[in-house]
């Protein structure tokens, strides 16, 4: 029959609207909560989600603060501008989009950010209470992608999960995430001893490795789930490019129980992810209460 395309733009639409309502629904004392998005250069990518960004914070009714920084702004400069938004009561949120030009220290960066704030959930204390289990601040794409994962299979006790890519901001909170949820969990990576039969024990594949169309057809066993986090440009035959990622789609969806598309998948849901974390970063530093789905 084939895989069921798991919609993440649909999805990530119905949780940018509950976002919506959530704040329209807020007491009048309380103001929007408010995201600042830093972006350092010029980026053409970075261009595109900044812009995407401040889209749906505005149409969610929270009030978006852009910085804008030439390319040549050094590392001093940009620390300064955190501290200054850390001190800004009016900011619940702090994102640096990356990636950072060469002469800035990113991890650096990171962790200037006040870990209230840090709607990315990078910063080492956000992580650390993440591996303990404890409330944080969590990565918007392993947390998008885990969404859809329980929406998709519901209870995932006892799957077996397997994430290719090992990266701090996929791959590491994503085995946290799995863990919590009483998964069996993986993290396969490049020097990985027989990836694709790795791949093939797996009822969930979560695949974030920047490759394009890595993970074939024969790495994925029937009936398993997959999350592509890829997203790739390449080359086609009519001198055009298109966007992929990181698995082989058209030899994985004839078997496969469900996968997310390129585009229109996991992406949507990390922008929906970071307001729905703002939402949550504003609620705890001013201390009021927010419906039982989003505590």
């Amino acid at each position: 029959m084939g895989a069921k395309i798991i919609d993440g733009k649909a999805f990530a639409a119905k949780l940018t609207a509950r976002l919506a309502e959530v704040v329209q629904g807020l007491d009048t004392s309380i103001t929007p909560p408010a995201l600042a998005v830093v972006l350092v250069g010029e980026d053409a990518a970075s261009e595109v989600y900044v812009r995407n960004k401040i889209r749906t914070t505005e149409a969610c009714g929270m009030k978006s603060i852009e910085h804008r920084l030439p390319a040549t702004t050094n590392q001093e400069e940009l620390l300064d501008l955190i501290t200054r938004l850390n001190n800004d009561d009016g900011v619940d949120g702090i994102l640096v989009q990356l990636p950072l030009p060469p002469q800035i220290d990113a991890d650096a960066v990171i962790n200037a950010i006040n870990p209230e704030k840090d709607v990315d959930g990078f910063h080492v204390v956000n992580v650390g209470r993440l591996g303990a289990g404890l409330p944080s601040l969590v990565p918007c794409t392993p947390f998008g992608s885990l969404m859809l994962l329980k929406d998709t299979l519901g209870d995932l006790s006892g799957l077996n999960a397997v994430i290719i890519g090992r990266s701090n901001i996929v791959g590491k909170p994503m085995a946290q995430l799995l863990l919590a949820e009483n998964c069996t969990t993986t993290i396969a990576h490049s020097r990985s001893k027989d990836l694709p039969a790795i791949a093939r024990s797996a009822d969930i594949v979560v695949a974030a490795v920047g490759r394009p169309q890595m993970v074939k057809g024969d790495w994925v066993k029937p009936g398993a789930v997959v999350i592509d986090v890829g997203i790739n440009r390449i080359n086609t035959n009519n001198g055009k490019t298109r966007l992929v990622g990181d698995v082989d789609f058209d030899a994985i969806a004839p078997h496969a129980a469900a996968i997310t598309p390129v585009p229109g998948g996991v992406g949507p849901m990390t922008i929906a992810c970071l307001l729905r974390n703002t939402l949550l970063a504003a609620s705890r530093r001013r201390h009021f209460d927010l419906p039982a789905d989003f505590a």
